[in-house]
């Protein structure tokens, strides 16, 4: 499977571990940034690079998915969720892990790197890739209304209006 790697200054070290642990696994990877230490640079353009790659491969039929992290996670969702097509999750455990993609089809996945130690953080990101997305009904017509209003800016069902 190919791999979209992105972080920020705080996850630069990790960064580095979590690759050569999915080269190690057969997986191809690419570092979206940063590749040298600076206290003060900016995750957007790093973790939107690599949300774009993850959504150029997936329209393109290759098998990717992405993963990026930072202090907290949190921005670097953020920034990943603003390319069209993708799905990001912040993930802190296994449960959250697992069921960003059985139920959502996550394709990125957010990890604060701040928040846990490289032991769990490899593992969040191995059940994360070997999970499959469970397809069941519910599930794919949530996706669906989600890419309804990313392409329209509209939402069938919107439920009860304010």
């Amino acid at each position: 499977m190919r791999i979209h790697i992105a972080t920020d200054h705080a996850g630069l070290e990790l960064s580095q571990r979590i690759q050569a642990h999915l080269l190690e696994q057969g997986h191809e990877v690419f570092d979206h940034g940063p590749v040298e230490y600076d206290a003060l640079d900016d995750y957007p353009a790093f973790c939107i690079n690599a949300a774009q790659a993850v959504a150029k491969d997936q329209a393109e039929g290759v098998d990717a998915l992405g993963v990026v992290f930072g202090g907290s996670g949190n921005g670097e969702q953020i920034a990943a969720n603003k390319v069209k097509g993708i799905r990001a999750a912040l993930v802190w455990n296994d449960s959250t892990a697992l069921l960003a993609r059985q139920h959502n089809d996550a394709n990125v996945i957010a990890i604060g790197a701040r928040q846990h130690d490289e032991a769990d953080a490899l593992r969040f990101i191995d059940l994360f890739i070997a999970e499959p997305f469970t397809f069941e009904e519910r599930h794919v017509r949530r996706i669906a209304q989600l890419a309804e209003y990313e392409r329209t800016g509209d939402i069938a069902g919107k439920g009860v209006d304010h």
